[in-house]
């Protein structure tokens, strides 16, 4: 039985008490409204026999003054219910004034990797997020924090952090999950128009296309990226296509072992992002990236 709590105290009291009895802390935050990419994050800590606390908060810091942050979809009953049955041990609903008191002035100043991609378009993005997540984890000193490989700009950029700042957890990377259609899952994927859902699509057909070429042995990304954007529809609004390595986020010519596919869009409001590798379609295996 899952325990459900929002205050800062009780939370590090369960926590040392998990410790003492020598169970090591998964962590999975979140801003809420669980779907079924989430649910897999909290199953591969439960998984690993990982005292598995998830957290449900909408941070602020990561809109910008134009986004969607009090239309955000917040429903903690379900998302509690969600969590418990998917294994979490413990689900926690910070309050604001526990993650950000009234005094709070330092924030987390992201580098390069953080100045493309997506964070040309939301220039306060990341550091937002960097900076939830190192408060985030320091009040919990998990040993593993897992995160979807969706968000694989995200993932890179906590990467560096943890590693600059010394920070005692490992990143874990977890597959992206696909609705049936093939659509990443997200929660602002509920703003979608169902007339529109053809035009979301738009991603992963591009990446499965771009796989297609790579596979065939056309490794030029110029040559890929005319090709994707020949077909690119009308009625959804391309922010970017990039091909860069798996590692530094840096533009690459020629499809390798370590490029990725990035694209972000535009569809009437909603921002859709979708990246794979292109190179054999390899997965890395779990026990690779705890190694």
């Amino acid at each position: 039985m899952s325990n459900r709590i929002t205050d800062l105290e009780q939370l590090k009291t369960l926590l040392d008490k998990a410790r003492s009895r020598g169970r090591n802390i998964g962590f999975v935050p979140t801003m809420g409204y669980l779907h079924d990419g989430h649910l897999s994050l909290i199953r591969t800590s439960a998984s690993l026999h990982l005292f598995t606390v998830v957290s449900i908060f909408v941070n602020p810091l990561q809109f910008g003054p134009n986004e969607d942050y009090d239309a955000y979809p917040r429903t903690e009953d379900r998302d509690f219910a969600l969590a418990q049955n998917a294994g979490a041990d413990l689900v926690w609903f910070p309050r604001k004034q526990d993650i950000y008191a009234s005094q709070s002035e330092t924030t987390v100043l992201p580098g390069s990797l953080a100045h493309k991609l997506c964070g040309l378009s939301r220039p306060a993005f990341f550091g937002g997020i960097a900076t939830v997540v190192l408060k985030l984890f320091n009040i919990m000193g998990p040993c593993h924090s897992f995160f979807g490989e969706k968000d694989y700009q995200q993932l890179t950029i906590l990467r560096r952090m943890v590693l600059d700042f010394f920070v005692p957890v490992k990143i874990v990377a977890c597959p992206t999950v696909r609705e049936a259609d093939g659509l990443a899952m997200s929660s602002r994927n509920v703003h979608l128009k169902p007339k529109d859902r053809h035009l979301a699509l738009s991603l992963i057909r591009s990446i499965n296309m771009a796989q297609e070429m790579a596979r065939a042995g056309q490794l030029s990304c110029s040559q890929i990226r005319h090709s994707l954007i020949e077909q690119w529809p009308a009625g959804i609004e391309l922010d970017y296509m990039d091909f860069r390595d798996d590692t530094q986020l840096a533009n690459v010519e020629r499809v390798e072992p370590s490029t990725r596919l990035f694209v972000g869009a535009w569809l009437n409001g909603v921002r859709l992002i979708d990246n794979a590798s292109l190179w054999m379609q390899q997965t890395t295996r779990l026990q690779d990236s705890l190694s």
